[in-house]
């Protein structure tokens, strides 16, 4: 069973904040132990702080494995002006680069799909045709839904640089779709030369 943790819990907040914040409740509490306990129990109260410490050094390397703001940029400006075809190519080698086996499934009349990824026996669908949309509403995702369900695919990814409607995040969210929005798209094309592609 999957654990996860409430969005609210002050944990997730500090996963989501800057590591420094999570690291300095560790220190307070260090400090606080040494003010107000004997030597002896020091290290008792110290560990309090322990659970900050972890989330210091997971936020930060989340926070290190994230692309910064100028790459992002780089990334939308570029995307935005690509033709299919070499934004297609773009995310493709991308996830080869990855170890994925990458089909492409339009051409072979799969509904709903663009590409299938596949990877230790497990295989995700992708619908990423409209990634320049400025809203992408929830038919797309139901499409997608009825080609993973067709397919028995594990799961599914939407490529959207835009916003998707409430209803489109509540569709994806109960369906196990998972959307690459910009700050991911840019991660997963970190090694692109997307300032070589074709434009469209």
């Amino acid at each position: 069973m999957k654990f996860r943790m409430a969005e609210k819990s002050l944990f997730a907040i500090l996963l989501r904040s800057s590591w420094w914040i999570s690291l300095a409740l560790a220190v307070a509490f260090a400090a606080v132990s040494r003010l107000l306990l004997p030597p002896d129990l020091f290290w008792f109260g110290a560990m309090g702080g322990f659970p900050f410490l972890v989330i210091a050094v997971l936020a930060a390397r989340r926070q290190l494995r994230e692309p910064r703001a100028a790459r992002v940029e780089q990334t939308e400006a570029a995307t935005r002006g690509m033709a299919w075809a070499a934004f297609s190519a773009a995310v493709e080698a991308a996830w080869q680069a990855q170890g994925f086996e990458v089909e492409r499934l339009k051409a072979s009349g799969e509904a709903g799909a663009d590409l299938a990824l596949r990877k230790a026996g497990a295989t995700t669908l992708v619908h990423a045709r409209r990634w320049k949309a400025a809203s992408l509403g929830v038919e797309p995702l139901r499409e997608l839904k009825a080609a993973i369900d067709q397919a028995e695919a594990r799961d599914g990814l939407v490529v959207a640089l835009g916003d998707l409607t409430p209803q489109a995040v509540r569709f994806a969210s109960a369906n196990g779709i998972r959307v690459i929005a910009l700050p991911e798209l840019a991660q997963l094309l970190r090694h692109t030369r997307l300032d070589a592609a074709p434009r469209g």
